[in-house]
């Protein structure tokens, strides 16, 4: 029976127990594992233990069927890119390109963890889309050999009502964000409309005003308002500022 279904306490115990191995040879017997698989249910998740430096998923939950209609035997990174909306392939692009920047630096560094966690509109198995809450949980070992490791959990909240033109976002190293979603996780986000984001794409490009205008089909003074509310928005001086830190966090 467990506790506290909610609880990512069995993740860190799944870590100690299966890291020293390179987690080869995980049971699906293992009272561990059976108790994680529960938690799985009640949760509506699923899971995968991978290796970034080879890029090499190594075991995936029994759920992921349900999420996003792969078997576990058959998953693959690739399902990701034909599971996602349309419109979210290109945060799904930024986050794979961010992904293996943080792999890159923890390995270097040879110590740390690191969490970026955000949602996609994907696709489960009977053919319509799930809100599905991505969370990638960083860890460098040295044991079996030196590596980076990533724990990926995703979580069906279509539950949960997301602010329109918002979406869950959050890098850092505050473990205490490695939990359960609850509202006030996934209420860290980005706060720009697809269309905010939209010109702040086509600034970062090298487009002034008057060209995000013409090629948006707006005038000149609705971009420049844009621009204001943008810089409202991010707390940002200048959009070369904002830009910088949506491109450093894997954003743009």
């Amino acid at each position: 029976m467990l506790n506290n279904p909610q609880s990512y306490s069995l993740f860190h115990r799944f870590i100690e127990t299966y890291g020293p191995s390179g987690f080869k040879g995980i049971k699906p017997d293992d009272p561990l594992m059976i108790e994680i698989e529960k938690m799985m249910e009640i949760n509506d998740q699923f899971f995968y233990i991978g290796e970034l430096i080879q890029i090499n998923l190594i075991y995936t939950s029994k759920r992921s069927k349900q999420l996003i209609g792969v078997e576990p035997e058959d998953l693959t990174i690739y399902h990701f890119f034909e599971a996602t909306h349309p419109d979210d392939i290109q945060r799904l692009s930024l986050g794979r390109a961010k992904t293996l920047k943080i792999a890159h630096d923890l390995f270097v560094a040879e110590k740390g963890c690191a969490l970026l966690s955000t949602n996609f509109k994907m696709q489960n198995f009977s053919g319509g889309y799930s809100n599905i809450l991505t969370q990638l949980y960083f860890f460098y070992s040295a044991i079996p050999h030196k590596s980076v490791y990533l724990l990926k959990i995703h979580t069906n909240i279509d539950w949960y009502i997301m602010v329109k033109n918002r979406y869950h976002y959050y890098l850092g190293n505050d473990v205490s964000n490695f939990r359960y979603p609850d509202e006030e996780l996934l209420g860290l986000g980005i706060p720009f409309s697809d269309r905010e984001f939209e010109i702040i794409r086509l600034i970062e490009s090298g487009l002034s005003s008057e060209q995000v205008a013409e090629k948006l089909f707006l005038s000149v003074h609705t971009v420049n308002t844009h621009r204001r509310n943008i810089l409202k928005k991010s707390g940002k001086a200048t959009m070369s500022d904002l830009i910088y830190d949506l491109l450093n966090r894997g954003v743009l």
